[in-house]
């Protein structure tokens, strides 16, 4: 995730029901693998810059002032892309759901939250 900075806002205040970030892309950044949470909601909305949108639908321009949301237990893996030579910055907010676990179609990865800390395995369950 080189080019993309997290500013966690929510833990400033011990926010502990929802999390909330504001982040920056670089040009040429990402805000994460593409992925999609098994209980957890996030939201996002654009402060600066004009992100593109990757979801299961396929990618979607966004600029200042836009939202999006992704209930959890869809499927519908998302991530921004930076493909502007502008800084992009964003506000995200998820839920902090206990036992989440995450699904990355596009990459050999899955995630799990037990227990407050995050796993990573390869999709058949293997350790890296």
């Amino acid at each position: 995730m080189a080019g993309r900075r997290k500013h966690p806002l929510g833990d400033v205040f011990g926010l502990t029901n929802f999390g909330v970030n504001l982040t920056r892309l670089a040009p040429g950044a990402v805000s994460a693998l593409r992925h999609a949470h098994g209980k957890q909601d996030e939201f996002i909305y654009i402060l600066q810059g004009r992100p593109t949108l990757h979801t299961d639908e396929g990618p979607t321009p966004l600029a200042p002032g836009m939202c999006a949301g992704f209930k959890a237990g869809t499927g519908n893996a998302h991530h921004l892309v930076n493909t502007t030579g502008e800084e992009v910055l964003y506000l995200e907010v998820g839920d902090r759901s206990a036992e989440d676990e995450v699904t990355y179609p596009d990459d050999d990865i899955r995630a799990a939250l037990v227990g407050g800390h995050w796993t990573f395995v390869r999709k058949d369950g293997s350790s890296y």
